[in-house]
């Protein structure tokens, strides 16, 4: 049975919508789920970048902490001082190798993109032993230069190959035959590990990607939440079809429903409160008002979260106020965890809202803020419907306008007491930025949606 190697991109395709602590968060739920390799983008602000990389490398243990070098020889120098603590380091050493892609990348012709190979790799190498050559639109390539490019990063000290069908476009069967037939006409590449990466333009990347481990290759990169192959998909089909296929891995299925859904939340790409029970309350959770913090983080554990002791703080906190006026199951304590948890110090917390709403009236809102806990703000504001007056209101509190990239509402739980959650998406300086609320009254968690955005937003800049 041969293993393969899961490697995943959430965090390169993601690498402008987070914050520092969502990025931290995705990473440690990577390395809970088992992943071979947890993929980090090109280090562009050296500062934060770098604090990003070293942070990580304190939990992930485990799974190979990989970053991208780019394509100068500063990148493989930025790159190899932010891995210095890493248990595992890899440098990534991505080059297009189609005509297309090296003259609209790199702006180069193909003797000078081989010569960009050697250089570049073997910098890697001289810092790095484990070094991945990355073969963009290796599918779109001709087949004399990708042999030729391969070659050059396999001697110049690539430990690791991989083909990627950039643009999405081979049918699953067709990417297979090309991996095989690659690995089949490069001598090179007999004792040396290729892994594939397909995008998931047209639906197949899963599928291409796990034929092409069948056909040979053994690593294959994933994204829990991106354009790339689903990494819940993948690690399911091959669970499902493994044995039939003689492939498996190392991934933790029993936690990879909710891992996945805890990262797509965290992206912003999934529900705005992920639950892991319908229907019935399976799980036997039930709540009280006197519920001790003690009873509750267990409960949280049951769920299947692991959070810091901070984080298991604000989540009491919410579940005494959500309490008050109905029993929690594991329905609402989710939704709770969604709320509160992982989130970064807020500047601006809510302390009171009225709204005043009618057909014959302007919607209007009086909001109170506490910023920093000590300094008490407050604003009137009035807009077109509630949630409208609510969120310019809290515009004027901060002394800002901020874009509204998307709204959502919807009942995380049944019946006339459901809790209500709402996403909001707020883009600042050209970045996205997303905020949780939940609550009985879907005003209030839209208001709080809007605060944990700004709140984020607020913390990155500073």
């Amino acid at each position: 049975m041969k293993e393969i190697r899961i490697s995943d991109m959430t965090l390169t395709v993601k690498k402008n919508q987070l914050s520092f602590k969502e990025k931290v968060e995705i990473a440690r739920q990577l390395e809970n789920l088992n992943v071979d390799a947890v993929e980090i983008p090109e280090i562009a602000n050296v500062r934060s970048d770098t604090l990003f990389v070293r942070t990580v490398s304190a939990f992930v243990k485990n799974a190979v902490l990989s970053v991208c070098a780019g394509m100068t020889e500063e990148g493989v120098a930025a790159a190899a001082a932010a891995l210095s603590s890493a248990a595992k380091p890899r440098i990534k050493v991505s080059l297009p190798v189609s005509v297309v892609c090296m003259e609209y990348e790199c702006h180069l012709k193909p003797p000078k993109v081989l010569e960009l190979i050697r250089r570049l790799v073997s910098a890697a190498k001289e810092k790095c032993p484990d070094v991945e050559f990355c073969a963009v639109d290796a599918s779109r390539a001709e087949s004399e230069f990708l042999s030729q490019a391969v070659t050059a990063a396999v001697e110049s000290g690539a430990t690791l190959v991989t083909l990627c069908d950039t643009s999405g476009d081979m049918l699953p069967d067709a990417f297979a035959r090309f991996v095989r037939s690659v690995m089949d006409g490069i001598p090179s590449l007999e004792n040396i590990p290729v892994g594939v990466a397909c995008h998931d333009k047209n639906g197949m990347a899963a599928a291409s990607a796990v034929l092409a481990a069948v056909a040979g290759a053994s690593v294959i990169k994933t994204s829990a939440a991106g354009e790339f192959s689903s990494f819940e998909t993948v690690a399911g089909i091959i669970k499902n079809c493994g044995d039939k296929n003689g492939i498996c891995s190392n991934v933790k299925y029993t936690e990879l429903s909710r891992g996945v859904r805890q990262i797509s939340w965290i992206a912003g790409t999934g529900a705005a409160a992920p639950s892991s029970v319908s229907g019935t309350d399976a799980s036997g959770i039930v709540l009280s008002p006197n519920s001790d913090p003690a009873t509750v983080i267990d409960a949280v554990k049951m769920l299947g979260y692991d959070l810091s002791d901070e984080d298991n703080a604000k989540v009491y906190e919410e579940f005494c106020r959500v309490s008050e006026k109905k029993s929690v199951t594991s329905k609402e304590l989710d939704a709770v965890v969604a709320s509160v948890a992982l989130q970064v110090p807020p500047t601006y917390k809510l302390v009171s809202y009225v709204i005043n709403n009618g057909n014959i009236i302007n919607a209007s809102a009086q909001i109170k803020l506490l910023k920093n806990d000590k300094e008490e703000l407050f604003a009137v504001g009035t807009g077109d419907g509630p949630v409208d007056a609510a969120f310019r209101t809290v515009e004027q509190i901060v002394g800002r306008h901020y874009e509204l990239d998307d709204f959502q509402i919807q009942a995380v739980t049944e019946g006339r007491e459901a809790i209500g959650s709402a996403l909001v998406r707020l883009r600042s300086s050209g970045k996205l930025y997303s905020g949780n609320g939940v609550s009985t009254d879907i005003i209030g968690a839209s208001i709080r949606a809007y605060i944990n955005a700004i709140n984020k937003i607020v913390y990155e800049e500073a």
